[in-house]
């Protein structure tokens, strides 16, 4: 069904949903976000899904967003740029306002947008030897985009640690930032101990009660949804973001690097 995804769902009802580009570290490209969006909106409607995981394929969580999708973006007109944007966005926040229980399966690496998957699940477990980060401004970007679902998730102070610096850190500081819930050495087991009981909960009710904790956390409005794709669309008009990619694909230091 998807070139980017695989999914499954069980007998329990519970889905799996895995970012299906190991080659590319689950990287997410132009296809992949629409992929991503399509996916959400069809596990939303689907009464027979009672709880969702994601994970990727391979080695690694996500390393982020595809730097030739980024590099398509710097060389295009304003309006495609806003239009990209706007969808990555609308990704976003379709797996954050899903009406199912997400708990993310994190291993090897969440780098980038992958922090930003990690913040939209509802329940992030992480492997011990996970590595996490919001590398964006090393290459002349701002993790823009996900900030708002990074920063609802950590608190401003915690997100002001790691936010700016490119900074990379363990599974232990990423559960201190609360990116993620739980380190556990047995994935599987851990995400099975998320998923056992919302097998015994009304779905309606797990829909409304995830609803209204939205509500009452302040989730993301569309006024700082736009003001974040505007950010990105500014950034990606930088002439750093254009020296920043350039540089990680000439495989070179970047002109600031000291």
């Amino acid at each position: 069904m998807y070139e980017t995804l695989l999914t499954d769902t069980d007998t329990r009802g519970v889905a799996t949903v895995t970012l299906n580009r190991p080659d590319k570290r689950n990287a997410m490209s132009g296809e992949m976000i629409a992929e991503l969006t399509d996916c959400a909106a069809a596990l939303a409607s689907d009464d027979t899904v009672r709880a969702v995981v994601l994970r990727g394929a391979g080695a690694l969580f996500c390393a982020g967003g595809d730097l030739n999708w980024m590099r398509a973006q710097i060389d295009a007109d304003g309006e495609t740029r806003g239009r990209e944007a706007g969808k990555l966005a609308a990704m976003l926040g379709a797996w954050n306002t899903l009406p199912k229980a997400v708990i993310g399966r994190i291993e090897g690496a969440a780098f980038g947008g992958g922090v930003g998957l990690a913040c939209v699940c509802d329940v992030a477990l992480a492997a011990p030897d996970t590595k996490f980060g919001l590398t964006e401004t090393k290459l002349g970007l701002i993790p823009a985009t996900i900030g708002p679902y990074v920063v609802a998730r950590m608190g401003e102070g915690n997100a002001r640690r790691v936010f700016m610096s490119s900074r990379v850190f363990g599974a232990d500081e990423a559960q201190a930032l609360g990116i993620i819930a739980r380190v556990s050495d047995d994935l599987d087991a851990a995400v099975e101990a998320e998923i056992t009981p919302y097998l015994a909960c009304a779905p309606g009710a797990v829909a409304e009660a995830k609803a209204l904790a939205l509500h009452l956390g302040g989730a993301p409005g569309q006024a700082e949804v736009e003001h974040s794709i505007k950010a990105l669309v500014t950034r990606w008009d930088s002439a750093e973001s254009a020296e920043g990619i350039a540089a990680f694909f000439d495989k070179r230091k970047a002109a600031w690097v000291r």
